[in-house]
């Protein structure tokens, strides 16, 4: 028996040193890759022992004092917990959903274009997502600007009130979705048009010569061939539920404390805290908090969908 076993240890690993000796070429090509992911997402990942020490610079993080669950109180025990809680979690849900249903409308769009212009188009919409959202928040108080803002000029010109924008709260419950549109839309958009691309065009033709219309075949082709992606990029965007986009909720609303009811998330929240207390025992537990949700809710959600239809989970 013993022999028997290390036979088949003996064969197993003769196997998968001949699948590495083919594909040396390939596994050469990936050392990049696999180094980054090792040095940026790996190697760091030490530092999550911060959210359970009080670290102090002259003792280092190793050295620190043990504090257990006491770095998580700063975000549970803040009177400003469940507005930014709230934000965070609606707001991801509005973007999620708002998001996935613009870019499939444009992707079906674009399959209706002609070959020519669908570069132009991909070209203007792909664009805003390699804006800085520094500059966003820039463009964004061109239009708001109270006094000279261009969104103020229009409304003066069709004899309405003009708007002091960054004192309000109500407008910023639609700006910060529509910014959060115009900015990320194009990539989602191309993604889909890829998987557009990748249906056979067999199933179209068989359609025709049915007489099914256009929207038929949207309806009837399209939309059940992409649910697989949908659900994948779908499951993939519930990581980021507990985690806001820190750039659109501070720069865009001009971290202007008038605002904070309907613009504060977790995030910006934390980060304002940190400059003034410089916490970072605090950032680290919230940090982490995040991605153990993220963690749990990209888990729970795949698990539902293998329960409904296990060819359309991730994993």
């Amino acid at each position: 028996m013993r022999n028997s076993g290390q036979s088949s240890k003996g064969n197993w690993l003769g196997r998968e040193w001949r699948h590495l000796r083919k594909n040396r070429e390939l596994l050469l090509l990936a050392v990049p890759g696999i180094l980054y992911k090792l040095v940026i997402n790996y190697f760091p990942m030490v530092g999550l022992i911060l959210a359970f020490k009080f670290f102090r610079y002259d003792q280092g993080i190793f050295g620190s004092r043990w504090v257990g669950l006491d770095n998580f109180e700063f975000l549970f025990k803040s009177q400003d917990a469940l507005r930014i809680i709230r934000n965070t979690l609606l707001y991801n849900c509005v973007y999620i959903v708002l998001g996935t249903v613009t870019a499939l409308l444009f992707a079906l769009l674009l399959n209706e274009v002609s070959g020519r212009m669908v570069k132009i188009y991909q070209t203007a919409m792909f664009l805003p997502y390699f804006i800085s959202l520094v500059l966003v928040g820039y463009i964004a108080y061109a239009f708001l600007e109270h006094k000279s803002g261009y969104l103020n000029n229009i409304l003066q010109n069709i004899g309405m009130e003009p708007h002091k924008w960054y004192f309000e709260t109500t407008p910023w419950l639609f700006i910060l979705p529509l910014v959060s549109v115009w900015k990320g839309v194009g990539f989602s958009t191309l993604v889909y048009y890829a998987g557009i691309m990748g249906i056979n065009s067999e199933y179209y033709e068989a359609a025709r010569l049915d007489g099914a219309s256009r929207v038929q075949m949207m309806t009837r082709i399209t939309l059940p061939l992409l649910k697989p992606l949908i659900i994948i990029l779908f499951i993939l965007g519930l990581g980021n539920i507990f985690r806001g986009d820190f750039g659109l909720h501070y720069f865009v609303p001009n971290n202007v404390g008038l605002n904070f009811a309907t613009t504060d998330i977790i995030d910006t929240y934390v980060y304002r805290a940190l400059t003034k207390l410089g916490d970072i025992n605090s950032g680290a537990a919230v940090g982490f908090l995040q991605s153990v949700v993220g963690l749990v809710t990209i888990v729970s959600a795949n698990y539902l969908v293998r329960r409904v239809d296990k060819d359309s989970a991730l994993f």
